[in-house]
């Protein structure tokens, strides 16, 4: 159910404010074998002693993102508190790309995030595109379960992806679509 006073608006000069003040971070507990086609609370986990994993967000890789035709960025407020953004552009395939989407933890759990993918939604549709496309890994459980729930599906699973950063990583990249 989404929040009520919430807003979502196109990012302004704040924005920087609002990611230095932000926490993003989420608890690790498990890797899960991703399961194409299989619901996600179905998947094969295997536990970790939970941890925390911070990606890190960099608000000045996307602030081109703002200016840019074919791309934004949008906050999520809740009254005069800005709790989550998503980042999203048009992709080379027909698809808008969410190239970032995050809640800050003190928000989760009350709509943000599908309230952001909502209006992602409306953005692609008014843009006609095929749909919405995005990653996030088999760690990321919780990402996983939203995504499902807003009727994306899993196209595709790359093992190796993170392999570059971490040579003995078991982080899988799972992309997720949501067709039109």
């Amino acid at each position: 159910m989404a929040e009520t006073g919430l807003s979502i608006r196109v990012a302004d000069e704040c924005f920087e404010d609002y990611i230095l003040n932000s926490e993003f971070t989420f608890t690790v507990s498990g890797y899960a074998q991703v399961c194409p086609g299989e619901p996600v609370d179905s998947w094969p986990v295997e536990a970790v002693e939970p941890y925390c994993k911070n990606y890190g967000i960099d608000s000045q890789e996307f602030c081109d993102y703002r200016d840019a035709a074919d791309s934004t960025i949008l906050v999520a407020w809740l009254g005069e508190r800005a709790v989550g953004h998503i980042v999203l552009s048009t992709h080379w395939n027909g698809f808008a790309r969410v190239d970032e989407l995050a809640v800050d933890v003190s928000a989760r759990r009350h709509g943000v995030a599908r309230s952001l993918l909502d209006v992602a939604q409306f953005w692609s549709r008014k843009r006609e595109l095929a749909g919405v496309m995005l990653e996030t890994q088999n760690n990321n459980l919780a990402a996983c379960r939203l995504y499902e729930r807003c009727g994306f599906v899993v196209g595709g699973v790359d093992h190796l992806r993170y392999r570059g950063i971490n040579p003995q990583s078991r982080e899988a990249a799972v992309f997720w679509y949501l067709l039109f």
